[in-house]
């Protein structure tokens, strides 16, 4: 396989073409950024990291009847993907309040919610990836009718897999981000990555709650020890079977 053309690059990954139309390759970087890029730093080791989580996470969906982009690793900070035309939205799922959900509410950090729920976000840098009311996402015809309800049912899905699979971690899933695509053949793929980037992970033997973060929010609010949280997760997480 030879690497083409570069055609996208993001805040976390570079997406080039291959040989094969149907097949992009992704490369995975150490660049960190939050709050919409307006805090930006380096996490040594993150894009190898993310990458080799994502692939065992993707496996483990796949595994549980979840259709993914996923291929495989060419390299530790590489994975090959079926080429996917993304949707512009973010689909957040909400175990436990945190971040803005508490802010927005006032909801109390660590308050259990009573069953998960779906959130929809706009996939738009330039507006501050605004919160979508169901009206909102039809005006602006950012998917169907049916594919909303086909996105939240995978998204409450893979949550029961993620869940159940991070307690068998000792890591409590708080709340996550999940990006779709669909490929050529119009079927609704998980795509992005799955990762300490984008999932709130908290230490289930830690109580204090700054000592218990283990994702981007070490990196988010300044807590340090942001590389050795990481790489404690992605431990826990290849020594689980999938």
């Amino acid at each position: 396989m030879s690497i083409g053309q570069k055609i996208y690059e993001g805040k976390a990954k570079i997406l080039y073409t291959t040989d094969d139309p149907d097949i992009l390759l992704t490369h995975f970087k150490d660049d960190a950024t939050a709050f919409n890029a307006q805090k930006r730093g380096s996490i040594q080791g993150k894009g190898e990291i993310n990458c080799a989580m994502s692939a065992h996470l993707f496996k483990l969906m796949e595994s549980n009847g979840v259709p993914t982009h996923f291929i495989d690793c060419p390299a530790p900070n590489e994975m090959r993907v079926k080429s996917v035309k993304i949707l512009p939205l973010e689909v957040v799922v909400r175990n436990i309040a945190a971040g803005s959900l508490c802010q927005q509410t006032g909801l109390k950090l660590g308050t259990i919610l009573s069953k998960p729920f779906v959130e929809f976000y706009y996939k738009n840098d330039d507006l501050g990836d605004p919160l979508l009311t169901l009206d909102r996402l039809r005006l602006l015809d950012l998917a169907t009718d049916d594919q909303v309800d086909q996105l939240r049912r995978m998204a409450l899905r893979i949550n029961d897999l993620l869940t159940a699979f991070f307690d068998q971690c000792g890591i409590t899933l708080v709340d996550f981000k999940l990006e779709f695509g669909i490929d050529s053949k119009n079927q609704l793929l998980l795509a992005d990555e799955i990762s300490p980037d984008t999932c709130r992970l908290w230490n289930q033997t830690e109580t204090d709650p700054d000592r218990r973060v283990m994702d981007k929010d070490r990196f988010r609010r300044d807590l340090g020890n942001v590389e050795e949280a990481y790489r404690q997760v992605l431990e826990r997480v290849l020594g689980q079977v999938v």
